[in-house]
């Protein structure tokens, strides 16, 4: 079970910090990828943590202004957003599986979402 935290309503320029925990103690045997829905639009990847080394890969978009990382002795996955634009406003979605993909179908390990919205 993954359960999000974090999301809020901000301006422009400001930051927010995503979290996501696990329940299980096999949480480090998942990759872990923050995706994100926006109305009328596609699920889609903004971050992803793999298992192993803990790779990162990032949507072209959020590239140096988001960061992911995990903590696996706590079982959580952390999403730092700086520089929030408009365009970031969206459900944000932590999602497990044991290989990291860009595709949303790939993945059947969800948490409910976190509502990000930011205000111009």
């Amino acid at each position: 079970q993954l359960v999000e935290s974090g999301g809020g309503l901000v301006q422009a320029g400001d930051s927010l910090r995503l979290s996501c925990a696990a329940s299980g103690r096999t949480f480090s045997m998942y990759s872990m990828g923050w995706f994100r829905q926006a109305p009328g639009k596609g699920r889609e990847l903004v971050a992803g943590i793999s298992r192993s080394f803990g790779g990162t890969s990032y949507a072209d978009s959020v590239k140096g202004r988001f960061t992911i990382s995990r903590d696996n002795s706590k079982n959580t996955v952390s999403l730092q957003m700086n520089m929030l634009k408009p365009e970031d406003t969206a459900v944000y979605y932590c999602a497990a599986r044991a290989t990291l993909s860009w595709n949303p179908n790939d993945y059947d390990i969800w948490g409910q979402g976190t509502q990000v919205t930011v205000s111009s």
